[in-house]
């Protein structure tokens, strides 16, 4: 208890505040700003401490009231107004896929097939269908890719633009050029 009524009270506060800030980068993208609020909440401490006299036990109330209602108040904020990214599907590989259209590569069978992605080959879940059928991407949320079936028309439309014998990887290019082209809209 002498600790915490030293007259340098201020410095443990402060070190307390950078020791959590170290553990906010060292955390980075896994927990989501949770030590930065009670970093804040002990920097503040430190100088609410050098400037009144607080008894240690009140210290410690203030400081987990403010970090707790902090963190509260930041996450209902977040839930409010997200944050706005520039590249939006950067560790989404599969996001971007959704509502493309692709030739199945290996027949889907028992509901698990597999379609060509630009240079790449991804596991898909969908209708049992044979190698060649076109299908879109309809869900990415997991390791595999969700798809389904087009109709009798979209798929001949499709066939007319393309052609039956196009290669896949033109196919894929293809698709993906005109996503970009409509993303820019």
């Amino acid at each position: 208890m002498e600790l915490l009524q030293s007259e340098h009270m201020y410095l443990y506060w402060w070190m307390l505040a950078t020791c959590l800030l170290l553990l906010e980068f060292l955390a980075i993208g896994t927990i989501g700003s949770f030590f930065l609020w009670p970093a804040i909440a002990a920097t503040l401490m430190g100088l609410a401490v050098r400037s009144y006299t607080i008894e240690p036990q009140h210290q410690i109330l203030i400081l987990s009231t403010v970090s707790v209602l902090s963190v509260v108040l930041w996450r209902a904020y977040l839930r409010r107004s997200p944050l706005k990214s520039d590249q939006p599907f950067l560790n989404l590989r599969g996001s971007e896929l959704v509502g493309q259209i692709y030739p199945v590569t290996d027949a889907i069978v028992n509901g698990l097939g597999r379609i060509d992605v630009a240079d790449g080959s991804w596991r898909v879940e969908g209708p049992d269908c044979p190698v060649g059928t076109r299908v879109r991407v309809i869900d990415s949320g997991t390791a595999r890719l969700q798809v389904e079936l087009l109709d009798e028309e979209e798929s001949s439309f499709i066939g007319r633009i393309i052609g039956p014998a196009t290669d896949r990887k033109k196919f894929s290019a293809a698709v993906r050029h005109e996503a970009r082209k409509e993303s820019d809209y």
